[in-house]
């Protein structure tokens, strides 16, 4: 399968030079030099993508493991990733695959409609675009998601919402879902940190809320010293509970050293509990923790009555007391997010998938 595939959004400069206009850096390029994700090159008078087709590998997870505990809850999810990022995170936790400048990296061939097969025949309900950020592979992720949508599974985008508005209007329109990375609350942390800027991820916050039918979940990863004092916490749940209401649900996740952040120490489990605190104290209704053992803080509780609706262990689901129509047993309150009559059952397992899945399939 070829993989320098027509790139999609950009424009010709007067001085010659051709312009990305996929995601807010604007790299602006000569004959041959590719952008800061490194997987978008300028050829002759255009852009290609030359990760389209090519996957870091696939894998069988568990939904809540994106995370995602509103959309199908215990229900598996084909995930998979390119290489690649338009984002610099000191602390990328997928730095193999997301700082990747290695074509080796890309082991196996996918095309769409193989992937699709691939996920209905093992049962999975969605397929995840993950690991790396897929607005990079865009164009890859859109034709992927129409594939799925042929065969009645759905889509899921893994993202930092780092992306222009035009591109952002085509790209969710494929998808059902999707999590959103909110690195920090404060534009010093992305500018520093991450080398990008706070500003364009909370516009898609705000688009995927007011104008998309997506279900989002939100993540902020906490990193000590960095991003977890009370004050920018409570800034970011009170931004939320303005801007997106009270029924976004919000993971606040643990940090481990990793990457150019190996002297930062892991996260405590009583800032993720601190921090879930804070924002239900502002009146955001489904605050979760993870990455740590803490069942409290993986409950879904009702909006409403305040009851135990799913409780679980990691990625297991021990109780699940939702009805059939997405509203609590108890008091009759709605849940938001996307419930099945009968929640799945795929437990905690991770099945790497190491076949080929090239254009015949697999």
């Amino acid at each position: 399968m070829s993989t320098a595939f027509p790139a999609r959004w950009w424009h010709t400069l007067e001085d010659g030079r051709v312009q990305c206009d996929l995601c807010p850096r604007d790299c602006k390029l000569h004959e041959g030099q590719r952008g800061f994700c490194f997987v978008r090159q300028r050829v002759g008078e255009g852009m290609v993508l030359d990760t389209y087709g090519r996957s870091s590998g696939f894998c069988v997870d568990p939904i809540e493991k994106k995370p995602l505990n509103h959309f199908h809850p215990g229900s598996s999810v084909l995930s998979f990733g390119t290489a690649g990022c338009n984002l610099g995170c000191r602390f990328c936790q997928n730095w193999d695959i997301s700082k990747s400048r290695e074509q080796d990296t890309l082991a196996d061939e996918a095309s769409p409609e193989a992937i699709a097969r691939y996920a209905v025949r093992t049962g999975c309900q969605s397929v995840a675009f993950t690991y790396n950020d897929p607005v990079i592979f865009a164009e890859y992720a859109m034709d992927v998601a129409d594939a799925c949508h042929a065969v009645g599974v759905e889509t899921v985008a893994v993202t930092a919402g780092y992306i222009h508005a035009q591109p952002r209007r085509e790209f969710y329109a494929k998808m059902d879902a999707a999590n959103v990375d909110l690195k920090a609350f404060s534009e010093d942390f992305y500018h520093r940190v991450t080398f990008a800027h706070l500003q364009p991820v909370l516009d898609t916050l705000e688009y995927l809320k007011h104008e998309t039918r997506v279900w989002f979940e939100v993540t902020t990863l906490l990193i000590p010293g960095h991003n977890d004092s009370e004050e920018e916490v409570t800034r970011l749940s009170e931004w939320m509970m303005d801007r997106l209401g009270p029924d976004v649900p919000l993971h606040f996740t643990a940090f481990h050293p990793d990457f150019k952040m190996r002297d930062v120490p892991a996260t405590p489990p009583a800032t993720l509990r601190r921090s879930r605190d804070i924002a239900r104290r502002t009146g955001l209704r489904y605050v979760y923790t993870g990455n740590v053992h803490d069942s409290d803080g993986g409950t879904t509780l009702c909006g409403g009555c305040g009851t135990a609706l799913i409780v679980r262990d990691w990625y297991e689901l021990l109780s699940y007391r939702v009805t059939p129509e997405g509203r609590c047993p108890d008091c009759g309150a709605d849940v938001p997010g996307r419930f099945d009559a009968e929640p799945g059952a795929f437990g905690a397992r991770r099945i790497p998938v190491r076949i080929a899945l090239g254009t015949s399939g697999a």
